[in-house]
């Protein structure tokens, strides 16, 4: 019977070669008896006549799939996705496609889409690959440890220090300038630890967030540093590598794990380097783990799983533009600061630091700052280098090491162009037409 169907098939499609849906039907019927080559043609026959036909693209796609050519799969998917004209059966064997040929990353990606549209789905194949496992802490007591409340392997202890924590031995003297940041950092966590009952006094918490944003090179992670050294506190840097993973929920996990960590040895700077990389606007995202990460950010940052007293973020970033409108709540980071390039006094406090230990003749660091117009403080130190390598080359020759004069740092200055230039050029489109909230109005004072 069945076959008589593909024969009748054949017959009428024979007096009509270009009646595609009765092409379509063939091709499914040799499908369903698996002969993949016949179907294969067909499909490939009614793609000839109409490029961009759905149907046919769908089943050519699901005959490589069953043919094991997953890269052609891959390929027809990624056309469909771009379309619009995808159906969850055809991302189901494209994730499947790619967890074949070993791209985890890619299938991951497929796999997020899939459950970002249809959160109730299940594969046996894509969950055991690219799934985390659940953690139920209400329920099982059993599998909870109130040390290691995130599965890492880390219980409460020395571990966490060898982990990535750290006591730095640097303070707010060795950092050159940045009074007014200094004082804000002060109010938030110095002093509270300093006068403890007066603070409890008024409700005020020890900790909070502050935002650090401004050019590159400008000091913003040796601040943080410097804060954690001055109040004696643990420390705690964070970057991308250490929260993003491939699997999915795992970075969820790291972010709530690190913060954990944090709370378990106040006083403690956390201090997230280039925060909009793991606080990108969500407007922005194509799939559901970074908002997934970002949303465990916030939630973490308001302390929903725990207190965070004792504890003071910091986030520094160049681009903060590129950051989630949702991180500038109060009570998250609730204040943020603009961190210009050194002034003037500054970049002789800087000098004067960076100078220490060097050969040098006595410095006029006043006639030399007159030549650093928009340096940072990485410009100074590549200025101090310049002047070093030239000092070398004759010492090389001469066996001797000679003294780094004033004239010398001039003449580095002339030959290094100042880095902070381009940024300012971005953030003044930013804060001359993107400014509503007010949070750039310390770049335009900087630029008049």
């Amino acid at each position: 019977m069945n076959n008589q169907d593909i024969e009748s098939l054949k017959e009428a499609i024979e007096s009509s070669p270009d009646n595609l849906p009765l092409r379509i039907m063939l091709a499914g019927k040799y499908m369903h008896f698996g002969r993949l080559e016949e179907a294969e043609l067909e499909y490939q026959t009614v793609l000839n006549y109409d490029p961009n036909h759905i149907k046919a693209k769908e089943g050519l796609a699901e005959v490589y799939f069953r043919r094991g050519r997953y890269s052609g799969v891959i390929v027809i998917v990624e056309e469909l996705l771009a379309r619009n004209k995808t159906s969850e059966r055809m991302m189901v064997i494209c994730a499947k496609s790619f967890v074949r040929e070993k791209s985890i990353e890619e299938a991951q990606e497929m796999y997020e889409r899939i459950l970002d549209e249809n959160p109730d789905f299940v594969d046996k194949e894509l969950d055991e690959n690219l799934r985390m496992p659940s953690f139920d802490f209400e329920d099982d007591e059993d599998e909870f440890d109130d040390e290691d409340p995130f599965g890492f392997g880390f219980s409460n202890g020395p571990e966490d220090k060898d982990f990535f924590m750290e006591r730095p031995e640097i303070s707010f003297k060795d950092v050159g300038g940045m009074e007014k940041l200094k004082e804000e950092i002060e109010l938030k966590i110095i002093k509270p630890l300093e006068n403890a009952d007066l603070f409890a006094a008024y409700g005020k918490k020890i900790g909070g967030g502050i935002l650090l944003y401004g050019p590159p090179g400008c000091g913003k992670t040796y601040l943080a540093k410097a804060t954690a050294g001055e109040i004696k506190a643990n420390f705690i840097s964070v970057g991308i590598n250490d929260i993003l993973d491939m699997w999915i929920g795992r970075s969820e996990k790291n972010m709530g794990y690190i913060f954990e960590v944090a709370r378990r040895n106040t006083p403690c700077v956390l201090f997230f380097d280039e925060v909009d990389a793991l606080g990108a606007s969500r407007s922005d995202m194509k799939n559901s783990s970074g908002r997934h990460v970002i949303n465990q950010f916030l939630s973490e940052l308001d302390g929903v799983e725990g207190n965070n007293e004792g504890i003071l973020v910091l986030g520094a970033t160049n681009a903060p533009w590129h950051l989630d409108p949702a991180f500038r709540r109060p009570g998250r980071f609730d204040r943020i600061i603009f961190v210009p390039p050194p002034d003037n006094a500054s970049k002789e406090k800087i000098l004067e630091i960076i100078m220490n230990e060097k050969p040098k003749e006595k410095i006029d660091y006043k006639k030399v700052v007159e030549n650093t117009r928009f340096y940072s403080g990485a410009d100074l130190n590549a200025m101090l280098d310049i002047a070093i390598e030239e000092k070398l080359k004759i010492a090389m020759h001469t066996g001797v090491p000679e003294p780094i004069t004033t004239s010398d740092l001039i003449q580095a200055a002339k030959k290094h162009h100042a880095s902070t230039r381009e940024w300012f050029n971005t953030a003044k489109n930013y804060a001359l037409f993107a400014n509503e909230s007010g949070i750039y109005d310390e770049i335009l004072k900087y630029i008049k």
